[in-house]
């Protein structure tokens, strides 16, 4: 809990992370299917009830979160909530309801069944899909989309290919593309300061970083944090 303070504490209304589900259906805060790299245990949350959570680290000090100790500590806080499988989708609807909190979440994942399973189950903010993405790309490129049912785009700089190639995703075509639909563009994960600069001269909307109190300082100089 205590990144999510350090974030809270600096001014911070709008926060991503992920979930993961235990054994006994309890989504968590954590990015990784395994305990291996980031705790002092070892092994799949998949296996354990949320009780057998309870000596477990994070970096040998912080203790697990669940998403309902989260929801209910920042009432007001916006979230971007990434299920990172299957199997915590339904424990994660519950939770949103018993905290009568769907409003203020954003469901982004790489998987577009997961976000369908949104849209029709918990009807609320959702992100474009890997396809979804495609098909905007394409638009900005005078290809018609269609019918696209997310409500922004949540998007990496550029897209790797292979052998260190990539392409560039977010450019000034894609954001007109996505701005005439009325999608926010909000792009991750950029840690490099001039990065920042360069992605809000673009005119994204958003931007997710693990370095805060630099994203931060950006702002602040752009006149841009309130």
């Amino acid at each position: 809990m205590a990144a999510f303070e350090h974030a809270v504490h600096l001014g911070y209304r709008c926060i991503e992370t992920d979930v993961r589900a235990t054994r006994d259906r309890v989504p968590v805060i954590f990015h990784d299917e395994s305990m291996d790299r980031l705790t002092d245990h070892t092994g799949p949350f998949a296996v354990r009830d949320w009780a057998q959570l309870d000596d477990v680290r994070i970096d040998g000090r912080e203790p697990v979160v669940r998403l309902d100790d989260l929801l209910g500590a920042w009432p007001d806080l916006r979230l971007i909530i990434d299920p990172k499988s299957d199997d915590v989708v339904t424990p994660l609807i519950e939770a949103l309801r018993r905290a009568n909190a769907r409003h203020r979440v954003c469901i982004g994942s790489f998987s577009g069944r997961r976000l369908r399973w949104f849209r029709t189950d918990a009807p609320g903010c959702t992100s474009c899909g890997p396809t979804e993405v495609v098909r905007l790309r394409a638009e900005s490129w005078g290809i018609p989309a269609g019918k696209l049912d997310a409500d922004c785009a949540q998007v990496p700089p550029r897209q790797p290919l292979f052998g260190g190639l990539s392409i560039p995703v977010v450019d000034p075509a894609f954001l007109r593309a996505a701005h005439a639909r009325g999608m926010p563009v909000q792009v991750w994960t950029v840690d490099d300061e001039a990065e920042m600069e360069r992605l809000l001269d673009l005119g994204v909307d958003g931007i997710m970083t693990d370095r805060v109190t630099v994203l931060k300082k950006v702002f602040e100089r752009r006149g841009l944090w309130r």
